[in-house]
């Protein structure tokens, strides 16, 4: 239980540090990657406004939820909506695994960060 506390601790110290440099416009947005035990989540938030412009998850990915797919879908929705560059936030997570198959995702679908 303590190590659980002191692990959530760090993360958000990580998250803290991160988001004070990143930050998302209507024409940059932030990407934001969240990831839980079994699904991962991104969304393109415009701080200024305080808004999500989009979002996805791995449950809108069909057939198969990967989190690869996850950032081609946020990638296909971004550029619907006219957005081609953002500030991607790892939300203080390790940019390794499922965040940087998301961003992999991202870039694939075109994407540039």
């Amino acid at each position: 239980m303590i190590k659980a506390n002191i692990k959530k601790n760090q993360r958000a110290r990580r998250r803290a540090r991160v988001r004070a440099r990143v930050r998302g416009t209507a024409l940059r947005p932030r990407l934001a990657v969240f990831r839980s035990e079994k699904h991962i989540y991104a969304q393109l938030i415009d701080d200024v406004a305080g808004r999500t412009i989009a979002a996805a998850s791995d449950l809108k990915v069909k057939p198969t939820p990967d989190a690869k797919g996850v950032g081609e879908l946020i990638a296909k929705e971004a550029l619907a909506k006219k957005i081609k560059t953002v500030a991607f936030d790892r939300g203080g997570y390790i940019y390794a695994g499922r965040v940087k198959q998301v961003a992999e995702g991202a870039r694939s679908g075109g994407l540039i960060f």
